[in-house]
């Protein structure tokens, strides 16, 4: 019979150092080595039983790893503020200033070698304003990881964690806009310029987000985000993303979908709109990632076929 694992109660639901629980008794390195618990970087463990999250990671990042003076940042700091979407095992963003170099000589990121494993460590200026507490943990504020995202990610991926921090009120488009302009000439203040100007604080998912920014950057006219359709003053229905002028919207069908009782009430509202002549298309997840070339061909002909003539 295999042999029950040491799970010392003073090491339950915690993450702890593996060198101090070896040197104060509690733990052995081959314990360390067991199932009951997780390396989460070098030397730092979970309880196994822990339900660990990015945030988990990001505090013990900060507790153990970083030097003074480094945040988190990017998308790690997106998640921090409350924006779904990163996974807990996703590597961490940390922004440690250039004249800082990170503690024990962790190297740039992307290289996979002592301490930095499972951290993106960038190096760049960061005065005191960009940084904030949350709870004992240094975060880039709301504008700042806003601008480091336009650096660090392509436009898309960034719009899509800019859109979330704006519908969650963290900042908004006209503060973020001027943290670019008074930043000109700095390395990443146009890129932060452009994904505000395609930032919406309407979309309520990442894949909303993906869906827009792309008919955008393919040329089409901006849609409006939840457009809200009545008849006679009453409610109808609410589009993720609409074209009122052309009376054209685009759906899009995410997995809760699956759920028989919401399609059948997604459906009969559609069937509303289309009785009242607007033109509905349906976009679901595999099309989005496999054809959305041909899913851009169809918005422009309905768009087309009401009126819109695209621009030279």
């Amino acid at each position: 019979m295999p042999k029950t694992p040491r799970r010392p109660p003073q090491l339950r639901g915690r993450i702890f150092r593996g060198s101090v629980a070896v040197s104060r008794g509690l733990l052995t390195r081959n314990d360390l080595r067991s199932s009951a618990w997780r390396p989460l970087f070098r030397d730092v463990y979970a309880d196994a039983q822990l339900r660990v999250t990015h945030r988990h990671r990001c505090t013990a990042a900060t507790r153990w790893l970083l030097p003074s003076g480094a945040a988190i940042a990017g998308r790690s700091a997106a998640a921090l503020f409350g924006v779904t979407g990163v996974s807990a095992d996703e590597p961490i963003d940390v922004l440690v200033h250039r004249r800082r170099p990170v503690a024990g000589g962790q190297p740039a990121a992307g290289r996979r070698r002592g301490p930095a494993v499972g951290l993106r460590v960038h190096h760049g200026d960061l005065a005191p304003e960009d940084v904030i507490d949350q709870a004992g943990v240094p975060v880039t504020s709301a504008e700042r990881t806003c601008w480091d995202l336009a650096r660090w990610c392509d436009v898309v991926e960034a719009v899509v964690v800019i859109d979330a921090l704006l519908a969650g009120r963290l900042t908004d488009v006209p503060t973020v806009r001027d943290y670019a302009l008074s930043r000109a000439g700095q390395r990443g203040w146009r890129a932060l310029l452009r994904a505000a100007d395609l930032a919406d604080p309407g979309a309520e998912s990442p894949q909303e987000s993906r869906t827009r920014v792309r008919l955008v950057l393919a040329g089409l006219p901006r849609p409006e985000t939840q457009w809200v359709v009545t008849a006679d003053g009453r409610f109808v229905a609410r589009l993720d993303l609409a074209w009122p002028q052309f009376k054209v919207a685009v759906e899009y069908d995410g997995l809760w979908h699956n759920d028989a009782d919401q399609f059948h009430r997604d459906r009969r509202r559609l069937n509303q709109l289309l009785g009242g002549e607007w033109i509905v298309l349906h976009l679901t997840a595999r099309r989005l990632r496999e054809d959305f070339a041909g899913f851009l061909a169809e918005v422009r002909a309905a768009l087309r076929r009401r009126g819109h003539r695209s621009r030279a």
